[in-house]
């Protein structure tokens, strides 16, 4: 028999574990994890009742499988959530039987609100013609939106970085309102300094064509209309956090013969002559541990997955090393109201804003975005009647100001932020709080970046090493790509394919894989 060991018990990891438990009996698997529990970044964490995600995650793609795949693990909700039940709200039609009030492995069927704070009022992300976004822009700001877009169409930009890039799909002014300072602020860099790529596989379709497509669509009901990610309205959601998800596939990966050693960090990788991979070494408890295998699955970082390995050329050794990432931070912020004003036509428990997350334009303050988790699940609340529970986003770097803040102080400047932004009326109706932070949580498209293509090639010849996930790739992927890579890998285990094409090209072309048609 032979052996499969996988680093990261992250979307990825987990997904080619269970891929090839799934459809091989002649491949021994395990997966070495680094921390004490499942889903990297899309985890869920669990204080004192109430439920926090790392970075908020929509469970919506247009591939049939990934869908097939996640209502597998959690079949889909088809009757009444807690919120629609106190609201008295119509679930959408479904296929699903779940019931989320009486049972847990569920994926409940969530309403898409996504919006921009800027100069305390709301816009919708992306930017909508409601006349509601006219007023909140004023006639002014308008027009020059307006001659600002008609000149970017007039006059293209070269698209030799994230800053052109935006400008050509929604002119200056707009790129200067809604983007260049939550760009700049998410990345520790002016978007002028980013690689465009990272808006073709995170904005590709969208622009205000994208949008104005989109309303047409909808007033003339045209069929089979084309919707960008973005515009999605409806997404799923499992009921108790993405972290769920993922801890209902290591249980069913474990139950299908598959080990999974957690708090093992993987350290090195050792090749041989020909260039194949034949063991790694991990520590646990302070030893070293090695084990040797006949394919290696990784989503650890690239550059620590080419910092551990021997016999590395120069080029690839370098470009590794100098892979940027950035980091995360969040400040969950139990409060007993919120300032902010319900305007919109949705209603909520509470009648809180309906938002799932808000991006926060606004110069005078480092919060880069915030969640609102009563909205993504009424289970990841407590005490959901009578709270509010608020995740703060802030990106930064391992080892600036920011990170090396100790709990009490990281909870001052949120609370003290989003008193500034008017989120919420006093400092008394903060209930509680608690920190959480994530290492590499964002692969970066500057520094070596855009020598990847190098790398990506050495990497292609070593034919039993298979890439995948988000930093496996060292590219921004959503849950739903960094899964199709495993698929991808799990394909070539079982085909004897050692060209890894296939697998780097997921998510890598023009179109975007989170466009549906409806």
């Amino acid at each position: 028999m032979k052996t499969a060991l996988i680093i990261g018990a992250g979307p990825a990891g987990l997904t080619a574990a269970y891929e090839l438990l799934t459809r091989s009996d002649e491949i021994k698997v395990i997966v070495l994890e680094e921390s004490d529990c499942y889903g990297g970044i899309s985890k869920t964490v669990e204080y004192k009742g109430n439920r926090m995600d790392m970075g908020g995650h929509r469970f919506f793609s247009k591939n049939p499988e990934v869908n097939e795949w996640w209502n597998r693990m959690l079949p889909r909700q088809g009757k009444p959530a807690k919120d629609d039940i106190l609201l008295h709200r119509e679930i959408s039609s479904d296929s699903g039987k779940a019931d989320p009030e009486r049972e847990d492995r569920v994926m409940l069927l969530r309403h898409r609100v996504s919006r921009i704070l800027f100069d305390r009022k709301f816009y919708d992300y992306p930017i909508s013609l409601k006349p509601e976004t006219f007023r909140n822009m004023g006639f002014f700001n308008t027009m020059k939106v307006g001659f600002s877009y008609l000149a970017a169409l007039v006059h293209k930009l070269p698209e030799h970085n994230l800053e052109n890039f935006y400008i050509n799909r929604f002119g200056r002014k707009l790129y200067s309102m809604f983007f260049e300072y939550y760009t700049e602020n998410l990345w520790g860099r002016h978007p002028r300094e980013i690689d465009a790529s990272w808006g073709a596989q995170r904005v590709k379709g969208l622009s205000i064509i994208a949008v104005l497509k989109d309303v047409l669509g909808k007033i003339f009901r045209k069929q089979n209309r084309k919707v960008e990610t973005s515009l999605i309205e409806e997404f799923q959601y499992p009921k108790l956090g993405p972290g769920q998800l993922w801890d209902v596939t290591a249980a069913e990966v474990e139950r299908l013969g598959g080990t999974i050693i957690k708090q093992a960090r993987v350290t090195r990788l050792h090749k041989n002559a020909e260039n194949e991979i034949t063991s790694l070494v991990y520590e646990k408890d302070g030893e070293e541990v090695t084990l040797e295998g006949d394919y290696f699955i990784s989503s650890m970082p690239v550059r620590d997955l080419v910092g551990g390995m021997n016999d590395v050329p120069e080029d690839p050794k370098r470009i590794a090393a100098g892979l940027p990432y950035r980091d995360y931070m969040t400040l969950g912020v139990l409060v007993s109201d919120m300032k902010l004003v319900n305007k919109t036509n949705l209603k909520t428990v509470g009648n809180i804003v309906p938002d799932c997350w808000v991006y926060v334009q606004d110069r005078s303050v480092k919060l880069g975005r915030f969640q609102i988790y009563n909205n993504w699940s009424p289970y990841m609340v407590k005490d959901l009647e009578h709270t509010v529970w608020i995740g703060l986003e802030y990106f930064v770097n391992e080892g600036d100001a920011l990170w090396n803040m100790t709990e009490e102080e990281f909870a001052k400047l949120g609370i003290s932020e989003i008193l500034k932004l008017g989120i919420i009326e006093s400092s008394e109706v903060v209930l509680d709080s608690h920190m959480e932070k994530v290492k590499k949580a964002y692969p970066a498209y500057f520094d070596t970046y855009d020598e990847m293509d190098t790398l990506i090639a050495y990497l292609k010849t070593i034919g039993n090493l298979y890439c995948v996930g988000r930093n496996g790739q060292h590219r921004y992927n959503n849950i739903d790509h960094s899964m199709i890579t495993s698929f991808e890998a799990v394909k070539n285990i079982l085909s004897g394919n050692t060209d890894q094409t296939n697998i780097w090209n997921v998510n890598a072309e023009q179109e975007y894989h989170e466009e549906k048609a409806s």
